[in-house]
């Protein structure tokens, strides 16, 4: 498992909440396992008291996004060092999978935590995993959702750094928007040329007489 797989729990964590709609979908046990996805020994570790504390570090990691979105890098990375410092993690070399031809393990770097709660686990692995992105790719990688209302954080893996949307859905609603955006301003524009040449004309036909 490659590190930087690591950053999806970041993203998955501050996306469970969209304020501007205010829906939030950390609101259980059981909505916190899911986050954990196929991790399902460190899910069990999950109980009420993390919804709460859940919801902080959510707050913190959206921070680091909207700080990378706004183009703060040394903010952003401030942010992050201080969830790392919190929540530590030990790197470990794992070989659960196995190689066909032989049986050997397929060894590859794996991030242990050793946590106190089911919060302390996903916030380690969450933030060490941003941290290998943003040190990868760079901070202007991470980004906010550019479709309003929707305000979701996304990890930019294009090869061209132009991705502005957190799924295809909000870049069509965006481009929907702007298509129409442009329209209304075609069609004020020629309703205003037409209106400045029927003065126009009215003005010339009364000097006329």
């Amino acid at each position: 498992m490659e590190l930087a797989y690591y950053s999806d729990y970041a993203v998955r964590l501050v996306n469970s909440e969209e304020p501007a709609r205010g829906k939030d979908d950390l609101t259980s046990v059981d909505a916190i396992r899911d986050l954990f996805g196929g991790n399902a020994s460190a899910a069990r570790r999950a109980t009420d008291a993390d919804v709460t504390r859940f919801r902080s570090v959510r707050g913190r990691l959206r921070s680091v996004f909207e700080a990378a979105d706004e183009g703060d890098e040394t903010l952003a990375v401030d942010l992050l060092n201080s969830l790392l410092l919190e929540f530590p993690v030990s790197p470990q070399i794992s070989g659960h999978d196995h190689r066909d031809e032989d049986d050997r393990p397929l060894w590859h770097m794996h991030l242990a935590d050793h946590p106190s709660n089911a919060t302390a686990g996903y916030a380690a692995i969450a933030a060490m995993g941003l941290a290998f992105h943003l040190t990868e790719y760079g901070v202007d990688r991470l980004g906010m959702c550019q479709a309003a209302p929707c305000r979701n954080a996304y990890l930019d893996t294009s090869t061209n750094r132009s991705r502005r949307y957190c799924s295809d859905r909000c870049a069509t609603r965006a481009n929907v928007a702007a298509y129409r955006a442009r329209k209304r301003l075609e069609a004020d524009r020629s309703a205003s040329t037409g209106l400045a040449a029927e003065s126009a004309q009215r003005t010339s036909a009364s000097g006329e007489r």
